[in-house]
């Protein structure tokens, strides 16, 4: 299996699934009244990053400047860029915007409670 075009999608879900399952079970454990307003902060810069990165990357794709090996992925793309690499800059901006938003969430949720 790994040595197929189900490769890098595997890897990818594997790699950032439980750690945005992680994060997400954190916000839902501290923030349950507000966690679909967290997510959402969370979430549309995330996409927007995501996409830049993925729009960069077919402007190098398209150049030449890089490619990917055939048969290593499914061979759905967006542009130039193969859908698993698409899902690869969102799934990382969705991780870092995510633990952001978690961290300064908690921290303002921490100095609320210190007298």
């Amino acid at each position: 299996m790994m040595e197929s075009r189900w490769a890098y999608l595997i890897h990818l879900l594997a790699w950032a699934g439980p750690f945005i399952a992680l994060q997400v079970g954190v916000l839902i454990f501290y923030f349950r009244e507000r966690a679909g307003t967290i997510l959402r902060a969370a979430l549309v810069p995330a996409l927007v990053v995501g996409l830049y990165l993925s729009v960069a990357d077919h402007l190098a794709i398209a150049e030449g400047i890089w490619g990917f090996g055939q048969g290593k992925h499914l061979g759905l793309y967006v542009g130039a860029v193969p859908l698993e690499e698409l899902l690869f800059f969102i799934l990382t901006s969705v991780m870092v915007a995510l633990g952001l938003t978690l961290f300064l969430a908690l921290l303002a949720r921490r100095e609320a409670r210190v007298p």
